[in-house]
């Protein structure tokens, strides 16, 4: 799994992780939850689908109330999805 599918389901996976960590407040869980639907929507590109995701995840890690390993996850998550463009 490479390219853009494999980026794009390592963060799924990563996103899940956070969704289901009972942890992490519920608006973090409920952002990775976004997050993975903007993921897996069929009308956009796959950088617009990242972009989107990122935006949302990018707002949720500047909360004081997001825990640090939920953070961790986040910025890996949006390191991968940083990676991802139109040219596959």
């Amino acid at each position: 799994m490479s390219g853009n599918a494999g980026k794009m389901e390592q963060a799924m996976l990563i996103l899940k992780q956070i969704s289901e960590d009972t942890a992490t407040p519920r608006n973090i869980r409920r952002a990775a939850i976004q997050a993975m639907g903007a993921l897996e929507t069929d009308k956009d590109s796959p950088a617009v689908k990242a972009s989107n995701a990122i935006s949302i995840l990018d707002e949720v890690s500047q909360d004081p109330n997001c825990p640090l390993h939920s953070r961790t996850k986040i910025w890996n998550a949006v390191s991968i999805l940083e990676t991802i463009s139109d040219q596959e």
